[in-house]
C-alpha cells in the first residue's frame, strides 16, 4: 500500500475475512491437507482462519505458533491440541489412523529436539507411524550405532542436526532408505543461523539424501510421510 499523500481519500482497508481463501481442495487433490504457518500472522488473521477451518471441517495443522497464537486458534478450536515443543497445534486433536510405511525422525542434540519433533508430529497427522530417537549425534559415535537396528527398520528417516551438519551422511551410509537431512539453526557463530549445516547436507557424501530448508521441520515431516506412504503409479 502506497503511503498517503495528502491528496483525496485513504484507500480503504480490506476485510480480512475476506482475503483468508483456505484452500479445502487440498487434501482431495493431493492426499494431505492444508497447513496454517502461523509465525506471520497476527492473532485477526489467525481467527478468521480457524473460523474457516471449523466451518469447513477439513483435518489442518497450525505450524510455528506462539503461545498467544495457540490460544487464539484453541478459542475458535477448542478441541485443538497444542504441542509447545513443536509450536504445532492440529485440528481434529487426534492423529489418523496410521497406513504406509514407518517414519523415524533423529535429532543430534538435545537443542534439534524442537525442530525433530515437528517433523515427527507432521508425519504422524499425515498418516504414518512415526517415531524419534534423540542424542545420536556425531560427536560420539557409538550413540548412533548403538541404535543401528532403529534405523534400520525404518522405511525412510529425517535427521535433524544443526552445528557441522554431519549425521544425515553418517545415517545414510548406515542404511538402505531415504533420508530427509533437516538442517537446523542450532551453532555456534560460523553455522550462521543453519546455513552452515545446509551446505554440509547439500554436499553429502552419502547418495540417497534429500535436503530440506533450515529448521522446516513441517517441509521434512511431510515428505517423509509421502516417501512412506507406498503409494506408486
Amino acid at each position: 500500500m502506497c503511503p498517503h499523500n495528502g491528496m483525496g481519500d485513504l484507500p480503504a482497508i480490506p476485510n480480512i475475512a475476506e482475503q483468508v481463501f483456505l484452500d479445502v481442495e487440498r487434501t482431495r487433490r493431493r492426499g494431505y491437507p492444508e497447513a496454517v504457518l502461523c509465525e506471520p500472522k497476527s492473532i485477526p488473521q489467525l481467527t478468521h482462519i480457524a473460523e474457516k477451518v471449523r466451518d469447513s471441517g477439513e483435518q489442518t495443522l497450525f505450524t510455528r505458533a506462539n503461545p498467544e497464537q495457540a490460544e487464539a486458534v484453541a478459542e475458535v478450536l477448542p478441541d485443538a491440541v497444542y504441542h509447545g515443543q513443536a509450536r504445532l497445534l492440529a485440528w481434529p486433536p487426534e492423529p489418523p489412523e496410521p497406513s504406509g510405511g514407518k517414519v523415524l525422525v533423529a535429532s543430534a542434540g538435545t537443542s534439534d529436539v524442537p525442530v525433530a519433533m515437528e517433523a515427527h508430529l507432521t508425519a504422524t497427522y499425515l498418516g504414518r507411524a512415526s517415531r524419534t530417537i534423540c542424542d545420536v549425534g556425531v560427536a560420539g559415535l557409538h550413540r548412533v550405532l548403538s541404535r543401528l537396528a532403529d534405523l534400520r527398520s525404518a522405511d525412510v528417516i529425517v535427521v535433524a542436526a544443526g552445528m557441522d551438519g554431519a549425521l544425515p551422511s553418517v545415517v545414510a551410509g548406515l542404511v538402505e532408505v531415504p533420508v530427509i537431512a533437516l538442517p537446523t539453526s542450532v551453532g555456534y557463530g560460523a553455522a550462521f543461523g543453519g546455513i552452515g549445516p545446509l551446505l554440509s547436507m547439500l554436499n553429502a557424501c552419502a547418495p540417497g539424501v534429500a535436503v530440506v530448508n533450515i529448521d522446516n521441520g513441517y517441509g521434512a515431516g511431510h515428505l517423509a510421510a509421502q516417501i512412506a506412504s507406498g503409494r506408486s503409479r
